[in-house]
C-alpha cells in the first residue's frame, strides 16, 4: 500500500548510469525561444554589487596625497568598476562577476553535484530566515559562492546530476485528485541518495543546519531518492527550458545543447514523456518551523526542510534504467 512520504518507500528504480554535465540559466531574459537565449527566474534576495564608497570617503582619499593612501585607493575603485560592469550572457544584462559565474556553471558545467564526481567548490550561505504571515514557519533563500580560480562569485543556482520525470500520471483515483498539477507547477527529480547526502553535508557546514529527510521519497534497494522540484508557471513567470545535447558523444570541452522549449511544454508531447536524464539547475529555499516571535537557530532540535525549484535542464536524452512514480506516495488510498 502507499505511505505518509516523510517514511520510506521503495520506488523500484533501477540506479542511472553516471551521468556527465548539463547546463541552464537564470535571471530575467528576453522573450526568445530560439537560439541560445534563455528566460530565467529573477531572486532579488541578494545583492549582486557592492556598495560605492561614501562621497566624503571619496574626497578624503582624493585629497590624500600620501602614496600608499593612493594605492589603496585605486584598488577600491578598481573593485567597485569590475562590481558595476556589466556583460550580456544568454540575452541576461548582469553584473560582470555574475556573468562568469553563470558561464562557469550553465555553460562549462562545473561544480555541480553528481554521481561519482569530485566535490564541488562552492560555499553555501545561509540567508536570514523570515517568517511569513502569522504561522510558526520561517524562509530564507540559500546562496552559492563559486571558488573559480581563485575568484569567489556569488550566484542564486546550483546544478545536480538528476533525471526529470515526465511521464503521465495518474490523475484521479476513486474521483479523488492524485498528483495534481503534475508537469505544470512540480515534477518529480531522482538523483542517488549519496548524491543528495552531499548535497545536505554542504548545508550543514555552510548554514548549520541539520536538514530534514521528509520531503523525499527513498528507495533502500537502490540508494535512489525522488524530490518534488516546484516549477514557475503562472503568466509572466520564467518558466524552466529544456536543452537537449546536440552531440551525445562529445566530449565536455565540445559539449553543446539546442533548446527545445520549456519543460512543460516539454511534457506535452507523448515522444517526449519519459525520464530525461541530464544536470537540473536549481534554486533553493529553506522553511523551518519555530516559534511566531522567536526565530529559530541551528542547534535547537529544529531540522530546516529544502525547496527545490527547478530553472533549467540540460539533457542528454531518455532514461530506461528508472522506474518512474505513477501514483501520489504522500497519501493513503
Amino acid at each position: 500500500r502507499y505511505r505518509t512520504q516523510h517514511k520510506k518507500r521503495p520506488l523500484s528504480i533501477d540506479p542511472p548510469p553516471p551521468i556527465n554535465n548539463i547546463m541552464m540559466m537564470h535571471y530575467t531574459t528576453n522573450n526568445t525561444t530560439e537560439g541560445s537565449s534563455e528566460r530565467l527566474s529573477l531572486y532579488p534576495a541578494y545583492s549582486k554589487t557592492a556598495p560605492q564608497p561614501p562621497a566624503h570617503v571619496i574626497r578624503n582619499i582624493a585629497d590624500h596625497n600620501n602614496q600608499m593612501a593612493a594605492a589603496s585607493r585605486d584598488d577600491e575603485e578598481t573593485v567597485a568598476d569590475a562590481a558595476n560592469t556589466l556583460a550580456e550572457w544568454r540575452g541576461n544584462t548582469v553584473p560582470e562577476k555574475e556573468a562568469k559565474a553563470l558561464r562557469h556553471v550553465f555553460d562549462d558545467l562545473q561544480d555541480h553535484f553528481g554521481y561519482q564526481r569530485v566535490d564541488p567548490r562552492v560555499r553555501f550561505n545561509n540567508t536570514n530566515l523570515a517568517r511569513l504571515g502569522n504561522g510558526g514557519t520561517w524562509f530564507g533563500d540559500l546562496d552559492f559562492t563559486y571558488d573559480i580560480k581563485g575568484d569567489h562569485c556569488n550566484l542564486a543556482y546550483i546544478g545536480m546530476d538528476v533525471c526529470v520525470d515526465l511521464t503521465p500520471k495518474l490523475v484521479h483515483k476513486d474521483g479523488q485528485p492524485m498528483l495534481k498539477d503534475y508537469g505544470n507547477s512540480w515534477v518529480y527529480v531522482y538523483l542517488p541518495g549519496l548524491t543528495l547526502d552531499k548535497f545536505n553535508s554542504y548545508v550543514k557546514i555552510g548554514t548549520g543546519w541539520d536538514v530534514s529527510d521528509e520531503r523525499t521519497v527513498y528507495d533502500p534497494n537502490r540508494n535512489l531518492v525522488a524530490i518534488e522540484a516546484k516549477m514557475h508557471h503562472q503568466t509572466g513567470q520564467p518558466k524552466p527550458s529544456v536543452w537537449v545535447a546536440k552531440d551525445k558523444n562529445a566530449s565536455e570541452q565540445d559539449m553543446s545543447f539546442s533548446r527545445i522549449g520549456t519543460v512543460q511544454d516539454v511534457s506535452s508531447h507523448p515522444s517526449q514523456q519519459r525520464i530525461h536524464r541530464g544536470v537540473g539547475i536549481f534554486s533553493v529555499s529553506m522553511e523551518v518551523e519555530g516559534g511566531p516571535n522567536v526565530r529559530p537557530t541551528p542547534g535547537m532540535g529544529c531540522e530546516a526542510n529544502l525547496c527545490f525549484t527547478l530553472v533549467s535542464l540540460r539533457t542528454w536524452g531518455i532514461t530506461d534504467c528508472v522506474a518512474p512514480i505513477v501514483h501520489a506516495p504522500s497519501k493513503w488510498y
